[in-house]
């Protein structure tokens, strides 16, 4: 039977939520204050949105921050995939553990390291700064985080689907294609949704290897926050945080459409 939460844990989960998201629903509030400030509400106005959209600058370096994030989570999650198969099948605990314990490093890494790490080595090899840069840091720290959403997936399919799939007669791309791939396809959603929000909301590894010329969402949003509070941050942080929430809601009713054919197999 599920226990029901007592009043203590309810206030206490409400007062988490709250300190969470008041900050989040108080900028998004001011972003329809035709005052320009972030104090004493005049009146509601789109103007600041109407100024954002005009901005052609601003829509480049949003169309550069979506190119960045859908390409650098598809190819870390085609890595990812990859890399999580080889994992899992390892025989030696020893070397998976491993293997294990080298992809987590880079997601417990500060994120200021990476990035320092990565302007060392495109300094070092000469390599310019800008998209390219960028797409490589992003697929980097994004791999990791796909195996770590792929693995578990492996780790609860039995072995007697595969067996079963050879015994009919399938060969190893027939066991890939239409036993393994469609019963990870929940991890692997779950990773492509990961790797994007990762990509759209890093910072630090991106001010590290951002060129001249090139930017991301991340890195203008601290650009314009240095040269004063403007409202524009407002409204760019308001879109940005809608559609973040609209990926979430994009993939929890992929995943609620997979549950009922997690276990079968593609004909």
């Amino acid at each position: 039977m599920d226990k029901k939460l007592s009043p203590f844990a309810k206030l206490f989960l409400v007062l988490i939520f709250f300190i969470l998201y008041s900050p989040i629903f108080f900028l998004i509030f001011y972003s329809f204050n035709s005052g320009g400030k972030m104090f004493g509400f005049e009146s509601f106005t789109l103007d600041w949105y109407k100024e954002l959209l005009s901005d052609t600058r601003l829509l480049i370096i949003v169309l550069n921050t979506l190119v960045v994030a859908l390409l650098s989570a598809l190819i870390a999650t085609m890595i990812g995939l990859i890399g999580a198969l080889g994992i899992h099948s390892m025989r030696k605990r020893a070397t998976k553990n491993t293997l294990l314990s080298l992809n987590n490093v880079l997601i417990v890494s500060p994120d200021v390291i990476i990035g320092a790490s990565f302007l060392i080595l495109f300094t070092v090899s000469g390599y310019k700064l800008g998209f390219y840069s960028v797409l490589l840091s992003h697929i980097a720290f994004s791999v990791p985080i796909v195996v770590l959403m792929v693995l578990p997936k492996l780790s609860e399919m039995s072995p007697s689907l595969v067996d079963a799939a050879r015994d009919l007669g399938a060969n190893s791309l027939d066991v890939l294609t239409k036993v393994i791939l469609p019963y990870l396809t929940p991890g692997i959603m779950a990773g492509f949704f990961m790797a994007l929000t990762y990509s759209l909301d890093d910072f630090a590894v991106t001010f590290f290897v951002t060129g001249n010329g090139f930017s991301t969402l991340s890195v203008e949003i601290y650009s314009l926050a240095r040269r004063g509070v403007s409202l524009n941050i407002n409204a760019l942080s308001t879109l940005l945080f809608l559609f973040t929430t609209l990926l979430v809601v994009v993939y929890y009713f992929i995943t609620q459409r997979q549950k009922p054919a997690g276990m079968g197999v593609k004909k």
